[in-house]
């Protein structure tokens, strides 16, 4: 955004706003009349728009009968509503060591009602919004099995008689957020609006277009002032739409630009590892395998050992369900890179795990004269020597280890392929430590192949995002010997019957895992606790047979210990806590029974199933849950919504097993922000783009700025120039790669 000084003229000195207003703007990010320009409305009212009451039970109601009919909802249940309604009666209902609930009842005149509810300051939302009062409220409403429609503490503002005539005559009224200090200043929404007419009038021409009408032509895009005028003024619903596409492409557009400009300099400036395709080791192990590689693994190996023989360094995210067999993918291309006299890292996010992947890869390249070692935190001084000495002197090949690869300096001796497993556990900055430490091996400005991999599906739009400078690669086929897990709900009062069946089967010789949320029991949550229940079902329930307890109090080497005795059937029953999400391979293990499952995210439980299925019996998982999901939190009941949500996520988990599918619907509840933990990846909060529902405009932006950035002669001098300064305003100038 361009900087004059009619640009910097404080905001004090634009009509309508003064010291007191101005002061309050400041403290929203609101410094300069350009920043007045891009505080947008947060929804629109127009009766295009707006619904009734009498329609939004309907939409309701259809969602309701989703639910009894089994199948998984839509979840636009989710989605904000904006409605407009008037405060008939004021209802209050004293609850919990007499804490007072205020519902405020709705009416639009179409025959059915809605009810705000406050759990807090009853009495200063009487007197702000009292009966007779016509308001504007948005957020997301909930239906209870009465078919009452209510809203918790909604964005809600007054609808003025001015406001209330334009309404009427067919106006699109804009709606901006107000907080609790712009409305002490005393703005309101229709101060607002005035407010922005002046500095639309008096400052929008020091806006400039950084993208040329040839450029906005060739992609649909509308002119960026024409775009800023019709989001605060809009004629008709149409320009608030190629308006908004046109603010969510910009920011969307830097971001890939800037992934497609860093992968660009890497190109550019580093050299990866020539490596011919054809590998004799990798022939002899696939020869020894009893099992065919999928289709979907053999492709993946193929775009792999592409990348080999580019001689480009690979960055490449490889996606995969619970086991759809990434490991020997990995390997078989592992072996090309130390045919040729290079070592391989593997980098796994716990020790029970880096041990799983040295078991594992030392029993298949048995025979094959590949020394593997591990280099762990945990490791004894004297072990930790030995290893560090075989992987400086290069006797090492293959070493597999947890954040000890790059925790302290290490000689690596000639480190060509890196390896991340479950990558989403590891940090940007941890990541670049141990390529940085690998390509100092190399020398020669070569920097190793990089190969990340994921177990936890990732939305495509989402993987876009956060990996837009990685090449993917996606095995969705599992191998034809495994057998898909039966999922059931059950509640508390079928736990006998389930007990019963896990009986049934370690009498068969199989084992199974019992999960609770919790380690200890706590006063605060109702849930259960593993340490609780280990008593209770080790002594009664399941007397006779042999229980193991495993929870993230104990040390690692008690950790390990304790899987150790599961997987070498020590153990029949391991009662445990989400710390098994990412464990060791226990083929033998049978059935997952999940307590209280209605409290665990839909990728978290999927995570769990997958602990079971190794081997080659039918394996199951039964995903407990209260009766009615009605446990409290901290003294609150749970909220409409988030027993949807719970719904959702179990209905999801007993209809399918197909990690993508759960991982889109995952994102949904969830949102980008929490999902996989997406901020230590550095994704940044967007304020216009949706992660969730703007994949198309996500798609084609990341297209156009990766095009540019190999191909940057499409663009002209002047165009190039416009869009680079641009960047650097957005970016900052450590982020400056131009565009030659």
């Amino acid at each position: 955004m361009p900087e004059s000084k009619k640009d910097t003229l404080p905001l004090q000195y634009i009509k309508g706003i003064g010291p007191q207003r101005a002061q309050a703007l400041a403290k929203e990010g609101i410094q300069t009349p350009v920043d007045m320009l891009f505080y947008l409305p947060r929804t629109y009212v127009t009766h295009l728009l707006v619904p009734t009451l009498a329609s939004l039970n309907i939409t309701l109601r259809k969602q309701m009968q989703a639910f009894d009919e089994n199948s998984v909802p839509n979840l636009s249940y989710q989605q904000e509503y904006t409605i407009i309604a008037q405060v008939v009666l004021h209802k209050e209902h004293v609850y919990r060591f007499n804490k007072k609930l205020l519902l405020l009842e709705l009416s639009d005149g179409s025959g059915s009602k809605a009810y705000i509810r406050f759990w807090s300051y009853t009495e200063f939302y009487k007197k702000l919004y009292p009966e007779g009062s016509t308001i504007i409220l948005n957020g997301k409403p909930q239906m209870d099995t009465f078919g009452k429609i209510s809203f918790d503490h909604p964005d809600i503002q007054k609808f003025d008689f001015e406001d209330q005539t334009d309404y009427n005559a067919g106006a699109i009224l804009p709606i901006y957020k107000l907080n609790e200090k712009l409305v002490k200043a005393h703005i309101t929404t229709r101060i607002l609006r005035k407010i922005l007419q002046s500095v639309i009038e008096t400052h929008l021409d020091t806006i400039k277009d950084y993208f040329s009408q040839k450029f906005r032509e060739k992609y649909s895009l509308r002119e960026l002032r024409d775009s800023i005028k019709h989001l605060h003024f809009p004629q008709k619903i149409e320009d608030v739409e190629l308006s908004k596409h046109r603010l969510k492409f910009d920011e969307i557009f830097f971001y890939e630009l800037n992934l497609a400009l860093k992968n660009k300099v890497v190109l550019d400036e580093k050299k990866g590892l020539l490596i011919p395709p054809k590998s004799l080791l990798a022939r002899t192990l696939l020869e020894q395998l009893d099992f065919e590689l999928t289709g979907d693994q053999k492709k993946v190996i193929r775009e792999i050992v592409a990348d080999f023989e580019s001689g480009k360094p690979m960055n490449r995210l490889l996606q995969g369900d619970v086991g759809s067999g990434k490991t020997i993918v990995a390997l078989l291309t592992m072996l090309s890179i130390v045919e040729h006299g290079y070592q391989v890292a593997i980098m796994a996010p716990t020790e029970v795990l880096a041990e799983q992947h040295f078991h594992t890869i030392s029993k298949l390249v048995e025979g094959l004269d590949i020394p593997v070692t591990t280099l762990t935190g945990g490791q004894k001084s004297s072990i930790r020597k030995e290893s560090l000495q075989k992987i400086e002197s290069g006797e090492a090949k293959i070493i597999i280890g947890t954040h000890a690869l790059f925790a302290t300096k290490i000689n690596y001796h000639k480190l060509g392929y890196v390896i991340i497993d479950e990558q989403h556990k590891f940090g940007v900055v941890q990541r670049a430590d141990l390529i940085a430490n690998s390509s100092e091996s190399l020398g020669n400005d070569l920097i190793p192949h990089v190969l990340v991999m994921s177990a936890t599906p990732i939305p495509r739009t989402l993987s876009l995002t956060i990996y837009g400078e990685l090449d993917v690669s996606i095995i969705k086929e599992m191998p034809k010997n495994r057998k898909q897990i039966v999922t059931k709900i059950a509640s508390d009062s079928q736990l006998k019957q389930v007990f019963d069946f896990v009986k049934k089967k370690i009498d068969a010789g199989e084992q199974a895992y019992i999960v609770y949320p919790l380690v200890e029991k706590s006063e605060k949550m109702l849930l259960k606790s593993a340490i609780e229940h280990y008593e209770l079902l080790s002594d009664e329930v399941f007397q006779g047979y042999k229980c193991g307890l495993l929870h993230g109090q104990l040390k690692w080497q008690e950790k390990e210990e304790v899987m150790k005795a599961f997987l070498d059937r020590e153990y029949q029953i391991l009662i445990a806590t989400t710390v098994i999400e990412v464990g060791i391979d226990v083929p033998n293990a049978s059935v997952m029974i999940i307590e209280n499952s209605e409290r665990f995210g839909l990728s978290q439980l999927h995570q769990l199933r997958g602990r079971v299925g190794r081997g080659t019996s039918q394996s199951y998982c039964i995903l407990v849950s209260n009766d009615k999901l009605t446990y409290e939190i901290k003294g609150k009941p749970l909220k409409e919504d988030e027993k949807r949500a719970a719904v959702i996520r179990l209905k999801t988990m007993e209809r399918t097993t197909d990690g993508f599918e759960i991982a889109e619907v995952d994102l949904k509840l969830r949102g980008p922000g929490d999902l996989l933990g997406t901020r230590q990846s550095g994704l940044p909060d967007f304020k216009y783009i949706d992660l969730i529902t703007d994949g198309e405009i996500i798609t084609q932006a990341r297209k156009i700025a990766f095009d540019i950035a190999l191909n940057p002669s499409t663009l002209t001098p002047i165009e190039r120039e416009q869009i680079m300064t641009e960047f650097s305003k957005r970016y900052g100038a450590e982020n400056f790669y131009r565009i030659a």
